[in-house]
């Protein structure tokens, strides 16, 4: 007699811009059999962010007591904010049997592949340092200065793109997300072949002149 089915992890991944958020909390929405991981931060709520739902917000000092404690499947730190996905949180819904879709920034998922070496690693990438550029100036919110910086970390995360199992473009926003739910559900279905032919990170950067026409190198 099998065991019952343990559920996939998801992670996604994506340059600050890109919109993961997004396109993560439309995934859920769109697959009833897809979870969200709600993940721990020191920063603060932006306009319209629920604790509980779009983060656990926590004091700095609350978030490195549960790095203490050993708390966090993984952690990090990112533009002066702490980061972290809680054990509990991952464990239990995969044992269970349901998928689970983890919105983590590059850092972190380098800590997963070796955590967590069930997961399919998914890198959302936009169709330009233009078009990334216009979508931070569009928040409204943020300083010329932290709008540099972040395009700067943009250029030093795009890169590890190679490192994960697909890369999705998220030109238009109803594409991306039925990229990624085809990826979602052939990986269910025990159908890998398919999708690495499809979003395989060399293949995608080759439809769009790769890294360095990302960059605005060339």
């Amino acid at each position: 007699m099998t065991g019952a089915r343990r559920g996939l992890p998801f992670v996604v991944s994506a340059p600050s811009g890109t919109g993961k958020t997004t396109v993560c909390h439309r995934l859920v929405s769109e697959d009833a059999d897809l979870g969200l991981s709600v993940s721990h931060t020191t920063r603060s709520p932006r306009p319209g962010e629920r604790d509980g739902i779009d983060y656990h917000f926590v004091p700095r000092e609350q978030f490195e007591r549960l790095v203490r404690d050993g708390a966090f499947l993984e952690h990090a730190e990112y533009r002066g904010n702490l980061y972290g996905t809680s054990r509990a949180a991952v464990e239990a819904p995969l044992a269970a049997g349901r998928d689970l879709l983890l919105e983590i920034e590059v850092q972190g998922a380098r800590q997963l592949r070796s955590r967590l070496p069930e997961a399919r690693f998914v890198f959302l990438l936009p169709p330009s340092r233009a078009e990334l550029e216009r979508r931070l100036r569009a928040r409204g919110t943020e300083s010329e200065d932290v709008i540099e910086r972040r395009l700067e970390v943009a250029a030093q995360e795009l890169p590890e793109v190679l490192r994960y199992d697909y890369a999705v473009v998220n030109d238009e926003i109803d594409a991306a997300v039925g990229r990624v739910l085809d990826i979602v559900r052939c990986e269910r279905a025990g159908r890998r072949d398919e999708v690495e032919a499809r979003y395989g990170p060399a293949h995608v950067l080759a439809g769009i002149g790769g890294i360095a026409a990302l960059l605005g190198t060339r």
